[in-house]
């Protein structure tokens, strides 16, 4: 690895307006780059909305598909690595997809692999674990849900990924109109996102960014207005280093559209995978076979 500017990118998502959020992703691009970022993280389906009734209608084929195409103008206009979730039609399946996209072009893309409550009525689990070399570091993507199941982010790490991306469209916390209501959700999203996630950068000597969509996004008529599956997003941009330390992150206080710029540097990762501790070198998985034997049943 070699030390990289990033930008995390905690912006709304408002249902039905894919050519205003295409849009968006353009000026927040520009403002990242403008700022030095050399890879541009976005929320998990910043592209077309989450669980959104009309997925099905709005998913599209990825990389053949008109946003794959814009996000590539996007990507070659300013020079930089894109990585933005929507999602993805395949033969009538439908995938909640994180793609990466570089200056010259498409790179892939990550399927969610665990699809969590009401997700599971509009799309069907990825299968595959990619990692890509983008010059200055391996990264790889865990969508939301995906980040609570800890073997993901020890395949890649032990795939050799340097960096993991962690795009949220996470409704961890309901708020009404009022200031404190919105700095109450806002402050417990924050502080669950660090108590969840730092260990899996810490446990694999990882960097890991995560970017959640913020705001309401619209209001979905199959639901009651104040149903927890509203997408209804409490934001957040965070940095971990391969310690588990965070490093960067967004405010507290408020659910409004914003972005961290920080620098990965490499030499954190030099001292973090250096040490006699090092967790992929002393694993031992001879005795893991449990892990692909049992299930939890009800």
């Amino acid at each position: 690895m070699k030390s990289i500017r990033v930008a995390a990118v905690s912006i709304n998502s408002p249902l039905g307006d894919v050519g205003g959020v295409l849009d968006d992703l353009d000026q927040w691009t520009r403002k990242a780059v403008d700022d030095g970022a050399e890879l541009v993280v976005f929320p998990e389906l910043q592209i077309h909305g989450h669980c959104t009734p009309n997925t099905w209608e709005l998913a599209e084929a990825v990389p053949d598909g008109e946003s794959t195409r814009r996000m590539e103008q996007i990507a070659a206009t300013y020079g930089v690595f894109i990585s933005v979730g929507l999602s993805e039609k395949e033969n009538d399946i439908v995938f909640n997809t994180q793609m990466l996209i570089g200056p010259d072009g498409y790179i892939g893309k990550q399927r969610k692999i665990h699809c969590s409550r009401d997700e599971v009525l509009f799309y069907k689990g990825g299968l595959d674990l990619p990692v890509f070399d983008i010059g200055k570091c391996k990264l790889a993507s865990i969508i939301c849900y995906d980040n609570q199941f800890p073997e993901l982010a020890r395949i890649l790490a032990l795939k050799g990924a340097d960096l993991l991306l962690m795009p949220h469209a996470a409704r961890v916390k309901m708020w009404d109109d009022t200031p404190e209501s919105m700095a109450t959700a806002r402050q417990h999203t924050h502080d669950y996102f660090i108590s969840c996630y730092a260990m899996r950068a810490r446990e694999n000597a990882c960097f890991a960014i995560l970017a959640n969509q913020a705001g309401r996004a619209g209001y979905v008529d199959t639901y009651p207005k104040d149903s927890p599956n509203q997408p209804h997003h409490c934001g957040g941009a965070i940095f971990f280093a391969p310690d588990g330390e965070v490093i960067a992150s967004s405010q507290r206080d408020e659910i409004r559209d914003e972005m961290v710029v920080t620098t990965l540097e490499k030499t954190r990762l030099d001292a973090e995978r250096a040490l006699p501790n090092y967790t992929l070198r002393t694993r031992r998985p001879e005795l893991y076979g449990e892990l692909v034997k049992e299930q939890v049943r009800s």
